[in-house]
């Protein structure tokens, strides 16, 4: 018998049949829903919910509603971790693409710039420009009700299920591959098999974004158990700023340059 249950079910999708209305019993359902994930996810540790964010309910929308958007946001930024942890570990140790970034540019005269944070700050300013629009068109692309209703799925918040990312089948411009499953490898899988990787994907995810924290806490100075010994170079700029003294020219950039965020003031 198959002992996993989707791991990226939609929130309360066991037992959704059974209920009368969205009241108390949905609510319970969504809790239960998430202490059987967090078994599978971790037998040792269990269900482990100390801000109690499991019960609550965000921006006055139900309790399926806030597990859904918590579920949602996890997986994705296990993802994003994933793929930064990834890119810090090749970046650190000057590993680039053999081509052009621009016409004058090459990705070894941006790695040439020191560690993965100076390589963003040394990204001209339209590059940088790019990435932030494309991963907002990413964002609005998976947020959108049209879209997932011809992908045959909900908002993550209305019923839907976390994580899954639509197809890009409505472009009017063909598209070769999807972010799921671009080279089909996992259509002959079972369905147990795929819900064990799903388990995997986010015990990675969680681990990843100690470990590019990890990462960029030492690039800071601060003492990181286990990274000390690795030298990675430090990084004397402003890790959560998108934008660098090379971007002054971008409006409120100036000006944001200026602002001291520990002291809450302008320099």
């Amino acid at each position: 018998m198959n002992n996993f249950s989707p791991a990226f079910q939609a929130t309360g999708a066991a037992g959704a049949l059974a209920k009368a209305s969205r009241g108390a019993a949905a609510s319970m359902d969504a809790q239960a829903d998430l202490k059987d994930l967090a078994k599978k996810l971790n037998p040792a540790v269990g269900y482990w919910d100390p801000l109690n964010l499991g019960a609550a309910e965000f921006w006055d929308q139900s309790n399926d509603a806030t597990v859904g958007f918590l579920r949602h946001a996890e997986i994705k930024h296990g993802r994003v971790a994933m793929a930064a942890f990834v890119g810090y570990c090749l970046q650190s140790n000057g590993i680039v693409f053999p081509w052009k970034l621009t016409g004058s540019i090459s990705h070894a005269d941006i790695a040439a710039a020191g560690g993965p944070a100076e390589q963003w700050d040394a990204l001209p300013t339209s590059s940088k420009l790019q990435i932030i629009l494309f991963i907002g068109i990413l964002e609005w692309w998976s947020e959108n009700s049209y879209i997932l209703e011809k992908d045959g799925n909900k908002h993550y918040m209305r019923g839907g299920t976390p994580g899954k990312f639509p197809s890009f089948a409505e472009l009017p411009h063909p598209v070769p591959f999807n972010l799921y499953d671009p080279f089909k490898l996992n259509a002959k899988k079972s369905r147990e098999q795929l819900d064990k990787s799903l388990l995997a994907e986010i015990n990675n995810g969680r681990l990843a974004q100690i470990g590019i924290f990890g990462l960029i806490s030492a690039s800071k100075g601060l003492i990181v158990p286990g990274l000390d010994g690795l030298s990675i170079k430090s990084y004397a700029g402003e890790v959560m700023a998108p934008f660098s003294a090379g971007d002054a020219t971008l409006p409120y950039v100036a000006d944001m340059l200026k602002y001291n965020p520990l002291a809450n003031s302008y320099a």
